[in-house]
């Protein structure tokens, strides 16, 4: 299926931003510009900036235009608040990625990883373990379980290179919601074997629950940063109060 004209337009745009054509501070050319330049609708555009607001790289300012507040960071910078695969995670950062394999195996969800993951005790899960590689530093370390049922014809093969892809182009399942907690842990003898740490004793742990188009979770992940080169950004907005009055 082509892509739409809007998202064509939101990555063009999301390029230039990040390639500082349109720098911090600065407006973007007016919707007039951009009607004309893309040669498309109105609605077009504004669903392409849009998409561009709900990542924090621009803001609409009353009377005045589109501003970039998009800043680019000296750390991989991974979202908390949409989905992505680590590889592109790894292209928006402009990072060589490798994903190594530790294990692969498939296991039957029992009580303590019930508890933990949220998967029903008695299902089948692949259980797999990565190492994730940005430029040539072992500085990730994914655990993630699938839901076999759904995942279907899973294999280590296929881990090593996207399993998202995976789902969406072979299974044609649509990825649609995933919860996340961050939290700081102390450094495991395992996180030690397998990541550089350096003078770290602890890492940024971010374990996600993800959910298909029918609300099944299918996918419980646990991932372990190195913290000397990754930030995890949301962008928020403050909506206002409702007001209510006494009749």
């Amino acid at each position: 299926m082509p892509k739409a004209k809007y998202d064509e337009i939101y990555m063009d745009l999301k390029q230039a931003i990040e390639k500082n054509t349109y720098s911090y501070g600065s407006l973007l050319p007016s919707e007039n510009t951009l009607i004309t330049q893309y040669d498309c609708s109105r609605n077009t555009i504004r669903r392409a900036l849009a998409g561009l607001g709900e990542i924090g790289y621009i803001q609409s300012i009353h009377g005045k235009g589109v501003r970039v507040i998009f800043q680019p960071s000296e750390r991989a910078s991974f979202t908390v608040g949409g989905i992505e695969s680590f590889r592109e995670t790894a292209r928006r950062n402009r990072l060589n990625v490798v994903t190594k394999v530790i294990s692969f195996s498939i296991v039957t969800v029992e009580a303590q990883l019930a508890e933990e993951s949220g998967f029903p005790i008695g299902s089948e899960v692949y259980d797999i373990l990565r190492v994730r590689y940005l430029d040539g530093k072992p500085l990730i370390l994914d655990r993630n379980l699938f839901l076999k049922a759904f995942v279907p014809g899973l294999t280590a093969e296929i881990a090593e290179r996207s399993i998202y892809d995976y789902i969406e182009k072979d299974l044609g399942m649509q990825i649609v919601t995933s919860k996340r907690t961050i939290t700081v842990e102390h450094a495991s003898p395992q996180d030690k074997q397998f990541l550089v740490l350096g003078d770290y004793n602890c890492l940024a742990v971010v374990s996600g629950q993800t959910f298909n188009a029918d609300g099944v979770m299918f996918e419980y992940t646990q991932s372990r940063h190195q913290p000397d080169y990754f930030s995890f950004h949301d962008t928020a907005t403050r909506k206002k109060k409702e007001q209510f009055y006494e009749k």
